[in-house]
């Protein structure tokens, strides 16, 4: 199985060409910063850069939509590619190629929010149908 899920943000922002084709297609590429979970006898905080491609619409989207510093989710397989540089040396490349990708911030959080928590507090008024329970209530007045 070859499936990859990362959640973090863009690194830089995302770059998108078209193929020279009959019918050209987009492709984007774009890095993400993904946090390492922190070593408890340490306080030093890692972060990996992961390579990530896309094509067609989903590439135009990313494009348009994604800057850096917006946090994306996304979801695809990783793939090693090889290829010749200009000077005639063999390359590796290892991307994640992106089958889905989720937005996790609303467009005004923006990448100021810096992982803060919501800026609305939750309003006290409640949903039709629902009720509050008073802390006052005593669990023997239940009836299970």
């Amino acid at each position: 199985m070859n499936k990859v899920m990362l959640l973090g943000r863009m690194a830089r922002d995302p770059e998108v060409r078209f193929t020279q084709s009959a019918e050209p297609m987009a492709v984007c590429r774009f890095a993400i910063a993904v946090d390492r979970p922190v070593r408890r006898d340490s306080n030093e905080r890692n972060v990996d850069f992961i390579n990530c491609v896309c094509f067609g619409r989903r590439a135009e989207t990313i494009g348009q939509y994604f800057h850096k510093g917006n946090r994306i989710a996304v979801t695809g397989r990783l793939q090693v590619s090889e290829y010749t540089d200009q000077s005639g040396s063999k390359r590796y490349s290892t991307d994640v190629v992106i089958d889905e990708f989720d937005f996790c911030e609303s467009r005004n959080d923006g990448a100021a929010s810096n992982y803060s928590a919501p800026k609305s507090a939750p309003t006290s008024a409640q949903p039709e149908g629902f009720y509050s329970v008073d802390s006052d209530t005593d669990d023997e007045d239940l009836p299970f």
